[in-house]
């Protein structure tokens, strides 16, 4: 005689009703706006990805063009600590960029020590197509907000990040 095949119960916490979990992490947001802004980037992040797939530059080299397009050249220290990307990683960024075509490292006219990171023609080109995306990053970022409510979250979280 065999045995009847045995089910598996599900765990409790898989047995979980989701709109508990919902509600659980909306009300932790409220009374945890660290946990919250962290979440928000994660989804901000995946919005930033999502548009920037049809390009072939990364989130990070987007900001380096930026930068270098708005600011003029910048040694990789300054980009670093204004982008806030790690100096081992600005590296890569660099490297990828300049391998590109889109920046070329040039001695920095104050600092023997260092390079000034220089935008070339096709660098302010790629910087202009991967620009004219960023309408829809924005919207399908922050699609839950209206268009006051993005404001007041600009201005709160520049306000975040000038206590230092």
């Amino acid at each position: 005689m065999t045995n009847p095949p045995r089910t598996r119960r599900a765990s409790p916490s898989r047995a979980a009703d989701d709109s508990a979990r919902q509600r659980y992490f909306a009300t932790l947001a409220m009374s945890r706006p660290d946990i919250a802004l962290c979440r928000a980037t994660k989804v901000v992040a995946r919005a930033v990805d999502a548009e920037l797939t049809g390009y072939s530059i990364s989130a990070g080299q987007h900001l380096v063009l930026k930068m270098l397009s708005d600011v003029g050249p910048c040694s990789q220290q300054e980009l670093s600590e204004q982008l806030r990307i790690d100096r081992s990683v600005m590296v890569g960024c660099i490297d990828g960029l300049e391998d590109s075509g889109l920046v070329r490292r040039e001695r920095h006219p104050k600092d023997r020590r260092a390079n000034a990171i220089t935008l070339t023609p096709d660098g302010l080109l790629s910087l202009a197509e991967v620009e004219s995306g960023v309408p829809r990053l924005l919207d399908r970022a922050f699609q839950a907000l209206t268009p006051a409510e993005r404001k007041t979250l600009a201005r709160l979280v520049t306000k975040i990040l000038e206590v230092k």
